[in-house]
């Protein structure tokens, strides 16, 4: 079939170049020129992993093309995507200026029937609307059908998830609609599930809020586990052995960021009150997972005592491993909390430094690996469990730090042998030894 996408971010590019993988033609379109030159040139603007072999290998073939012309991907394709970003507004409410925007553009050029695909993360009834504005700016004789097929990729993992996924959502108001996505996606085994586009959309939303629910539950554990003497790992390992509960999701550290959690969770919350319904469950979720991001600056206060002077490494800027997105990453004010206490701070991550750069600017001192950020430092943060830091020497990060002092964000480090070695250990959620136990937390 041929195909056409709007936007070539993280969903759109994926999406074009898994398409094209299945055998279909596929016509990429986006308004930043430079962007269409570099992925022409042949190099990814974005890391994924697998991403940049895949989309030489489809391109060769023919089958991925660039253009900057939206009206020329929907003249080359039967199936429209608008995969363009739905940024939050101040109030957290999902900014749809770039869908409209895409949906008028689309609209112009529509001469005959297409099924246009929203594939942005939406509220509920934002099919509705591009319906909408589909039928006030199309030519006479244009028909359509808006369909939604919500994404539910991960970031470092997106291949996968879009050609091997849990299952397929489609919102579709009509049987023709749904006849051309399942010829378009059925050489994806997945479970399929056919509903109305509101609901599709309804799911998107509460799929991931609920993920950031878990999340959040597992970090307020971890609060009650610091005050108790128990350990959240052990904790989180037992609740996943009951089949209703599952171990995923369960990993206390320092909090989600992204594109899509924070942005998500606000949407939702801010959709819930538009009809009506204080949704205050989830507002509850977005503050614990701010709280996180301070407790791991209270641990680096606690094992330092005074912070101002000090020089804390960090490792990880990416909001998760294997992408170079730092998008609300819990990185950044973690950073700016050690900025304002007075901190010097050296960073390192294995993909992200350009994209850090670009938002930190000076302030920091940028290394050029994970032993350089150690040196001279009185203590190591790690803040993305990337799998580089999981394998270091040890021993040559304690020479090489000033205190053997590692605050693990992620609780990714083996706690058992970086004592025996003899680093103070702070974790989140786990039980502390005397002398970590924080002050305020302490018997006099």
């Amino acid at each position: 079939m041929h195909v056409g996408i709007i936007g070539t971010g993280h969903i759109g590019l994926v999406a074009g170049a898994c398409l094209a993988k299945l055998g279909n033609e596929v016509m990429c379109a986006d308004r930043d020129e430079a962007k269409i030159e570099s992925l022409k040139r042949g190099t990814v603007t974005i890391y994924e992993p697998g991403l940049q072999d895949l989309v030489t290998d489809v391109t060769a073939q023919g089958r991925l093309r660039f253009t900057t012309s939206i009206a020329e991907a929907v003249e080359h394709s039967e199936v429209v995507f608008i995969c363009v970003g739905t940024p939050a507004k101040k109030d957290g409410s999902a900014d749809l200026g770039q869908v409209e925007a895409a949906a008028r553009e689309v609209a112009a050029s529509l001469s005959d029937y297409r099924v246009i695909v929203e594939k942005s993360t939406v509220p509920a009834r934002t099919g509705e609307r591009i319906a909408r504005t589909l039928e006030l700016h199309s030519r006479p004789g244009a028909t359509f059908d808006v369909v939604s097929f919500p994404e539910f990729s991960r970031e470092g993992s997106g291949i996968d998830d879009f050609l091997y996924p849990d299952r397929i959502i489609l919102g579709v108001e009509s049987p023709r609609a749904e006849a051309v996505m399942r010829r378009l996606l059925g050489p994806i085994s997945a479970p399929l599930m056919v509903t109305d586009r509101n609901s599709a959309e309804m799911i998107k939303h509460a799929s991931n809020c609920f993920l950031a629910m878990k999340i959040s539950y597992i970090n307020a554990v971890a609060n009650v586990c610091e005050r108790v003497g128990a350990d959240v790992l052990k904790v989180a390992e037992g609740m996943g052995l009951d089949r209703r509960i599952q171990r995923d999701f369960l990993d206390a550290g320092i909090g989600f960021g992204g594109s899509c959690f924070p942005k998500d969770l606000a949407a939702f919350i801010a959709m819930a009150e538009e009809a009506g319904y204080d949704f205050g469950l989830l507002k509850e979720v977005r503050a614990v997972n701010d709280e996180r991001k301070r407790r791991l600056v209270a641990n680096l206060r606690d094992a330092l005592w005074v912070l101002r002077g000090k020089t804390i490494a960090v490792w990880g800027l990416a909001f998760k491993p294997n992408t170079d997105d730092v998008r609300e990453a819990p990185a950044f004010e973690v950073i700016e909390m050690l900025l304002g206490e007075g901190c010097a701070v050296r960073v390192y991550d294995p993909v992200a430094m350009p994209n850090a750069r670009a938002a930190l600017g000076d302030r920091v001192v940028y290394c050029r690996d994970a032993y350089d950020a150690a040196q001279g430092a009185d203590a190591v943060a790690l803040v993305t469990e990337w799998d580089e830091f999981k394998s270091l020497d040890m021993a040559a990060v304690k020479e090489l730090l000033t205190l053997p002092i590692v605050v693990d964000g992620r609780n990714a480090l083996d706690r058992d042998a970086l004592e025996a070695m003899g680093f103070q250990y702070y974790g989140l959620g786990r039980a502390a030894t005397a002398e970590q136990t924080p002050r305020e937390l302490r018997v006099a």
